[in-house]
């Protein structure tokens, strides 16, 4: 029996992951963390729990960090959850150590419970559509960083949707601000990670400091 925490600022998924949990036999405990400050809370009173992170949307500062952590609680084990991580960031992270496992939310339910019993059971997963990525020299959704001019990388749009993740709003708070919908700021979003080849806020406000887009006078990383 193990805990199991979910550090997921999406609620739907999080939400789905709540009822795949609740129905798992060998899962004594489901907490919630809705930032870095609570999960490592939750991990000093559960130091072998499971944690299941959508890194692109939790506020970790890059993968040395991630690692950090994992090595911190060297008993816990990590299930990347998320729509979108590039290639540079699974391989740093995968071959850091065993506790990473991967399963994208596009997964279907029978693969997202096996991550669930891997973790559970301490053994890695890393799901098809990963390991294909990681074995092909040309995987098409592979993600790097890239030098081209910002005005020929991002649309007018997608500036905007980053000067404001960049200030510190939260995907709702855009969404409620520009009258669209989450999903709209969502996919938004992954398109500007995927663009600039970056996994969190934090890459990406650096991105934008450089760009110019935010003022360096106003915001710090």
């Amino acid at each position: 029996m193990r805990a199991y925490i979910i550090a997921d600022n999406q609620d739907i998924s999080k939400a789905g992951m709540m009822f795949l949990l609740s129905r798992q036999k060998e899962v004594s405990l489901i907490l919630e963390a809705d930032n870095k400050a609570e999960l490592i809370a939750a991990l000093r009173l559960h130091p072998t729990a499971v944690i299941i992170l959508d890194y692109t949307l939790f506020d970790f500062t890059g993968a040395e960090e991630l690692m950090v952590v994992q090595q911190r609680f060297k008993e816990t084990d990590w299930l990347l959850f998320s729509d979108e991580l590039s290639m540079s960031f699974l391989r740093q992270v995968l071959f850091s150590s065993r506790a990473f496992s991967v399963v994208m939310k596009e997964g279907s339910k029978e693969e997202i419970l096996t991550a669930l019993q891997c973790a559970t059971r301490k053994e890695r997963f890393v799901c098809n559509h990963i390991s294909n990525l990681l074995l092909s020299n040309n995987g098409s959704t592979t993600t790097l960083p890239t030098t081209a001019p910002m005005d020929q990388l991002l649309t007018a749009t997608e500036k905007v949707i980053l000067k404001a993740i960049a200030s510190g709003k939260t995907t709702k708070e855009i969404a409620a601000e520009k009258t669209l919908s989450f999903h709209t700021i969502n996919s938004h979003r992954k398109n500007i990670f995927r663009k600039l080849g970056v996994n969190n806020v934090h890459e990406a406000t650096k991105y934008a400091m450089r760009a110019g887009i935010v003022d360096l006078t106003e915001y710090y990383i």
